[in-house]
């Protein structure tokens, strides 16, 4: 289990890395356009995000059993 959450985590952050490191200027659009969604829309968003993270790491824990 904590090798699953330590490579999850490490994926997430070489993938917002490479965000960052290729494209700045589009990280700054897309924070000013989230300013504009309200507030209940972007916390549904987000626990969406989390619900599709959980399902692909099962689903990939699944695959490798």
């Amino acid at each position: 289990m904590i090798e699953t959450a330590l490579l999850a985590l490490g994926l997430v952050l070489i993938v917002e890395g490479l965000a960052y490191a290729l494209a700045p200027s589009l990280v700054e659009t897309l924070l000013a356009a989230l300013r504009e969604i309200p507030e209940p829309a972007r916390r549904t968003l987000g626990l969406l995000a989390i619900v599709a993270g959980v399902a692909f790491v099962w689903l990939a824990k699944l695959i490798a059993a």
